[in-house]
């Protein structure tokens, strides 16, 4: 049995097509398919793929050898870490992708930390959809994502996990607002004032629903935006509110937060990992470093 064919096969896995596989390996779509009938013939012919739409999806054979790929890779990595702790380093570069509200709460200290290290952050910031964030795990170090049902994101069951912190969602107005002499807002003081909301189907509405379903009376959404640093000068320049979550939030901009009296909104800000690459000892001094802060953060 060939690693190389594993291998091959969690890249499969990991990637969903031969075309991804092949942009991430540097080899063509024709080259990888015929890696994967060569695996297919010297594994006894048993099919490893099928077709799938205009492309292919891995077999049950096939997906238990994508699981067996990353088993022997995640045991390579670990023998690689006992062999980095043996020489004492943790070294090298870790790349790190993270949604932006949540680096802009996490980097500025984590960089801080890793400056006197050998440890390289490399970082790229990445605005996508909940479900989104664990598919990138095949091409990054290390995921910071959010999800707002629990601190295992959909969909990254089969990888390492880790909640950094649970991060409140509260309504944010303008310093002056009139409900800005408040402790707590209740959802009738919110049917009562226009409102910046979110997409439909951004997490974020789930609160403008709750205070919908509570009172009985249809919220007035008077602009869907997408961009947390917009809607904070938006709500900074007049009398509309809005959902913003609460660490993340730029302090000083003109607007204060006030929690929904009876509603425990908020998101897990989660890391997201390979379990082959989370044995790595610079991957491992990164995600320790983002964990401290993130306890330093909710204090």
């Amino acid at each position: 049995m060939n690693p190389r064919h594993l291998d091959l096969l969690r890249e499969l896995a990991d990637r969903h097509s031969v075309t991804a596989v092949a942009e991430a390996t540097h080899r063509t779509p024709s080259a990888v398919s015929q890696q994967l009938r060569t695996a297919q013939r010297e594994l006894g012919g048993i099919p490893l793929v099928e077709p799938h739409g205009r492309g292919v999806r891995l077999t049950e054979a096939g997906r238990l050898l994508a699981d067996g790929g990353r088993d022997l890779a995640r045991t390579i990595a670990q023998v690689q870490a006992r062999w980095d702790a043996y020489l004492g380093s943790a070294s090298g570069t870790v790349r790190l992708a993270a949604l932006p509200s949540a680096a802009a709460v996490l980097l500025p200290e984590v960089l801080s930390r890793l400056a006197d290290t050998p440890v390289s952050l490399e970082c790229t910031d990445v605005d996508i959809a909940e479900s989104e964030y664990p598919g990138m795990v095949a091409d990054h170090d290390i995921v910071v994502g959010h999800s707002f049902t629990g601190p295992v994101p959909a969909g990254a069951e089969h990888l390492v996990t880790a909640a950094l912190l649970r991060e409140p969602l509260d309504i944010a107005m303008r310093a002056d607002h009139t409900l800005a002499t408040k402790a707590r807002v209740t959802a009738q003081d919110l049917v009562l004032h226009e409102w910046y909301g979110v997409p439909l189907g951004y997490p974020f509405d789930d609160l403008r629903i709750a205070v919908e379903t509570v009172t009985g009376t249809p919220v007035r959404v008077v602009q869907r935006l997408r961009d947390n640093r917009l809607v904070e000068a938006l709500v900074a320049s007049g009398d509309r509110v809005a959902v913003l979550p609460r660490y993340s939030t730029t302090p000083g901009a003109g607007i204060v937060l006030r929690p929904v009296h009876g509603m425990d909104a908020a998101r897990w800000i989660v890391a997201i990992l390979r379990p082959d690459r989370a044995e790595r000892l610079a991957v491992r001094t990164v995600l320790d470093a983002l964990r401290a802060v993130g306890r330093e953060v909710v204090g």
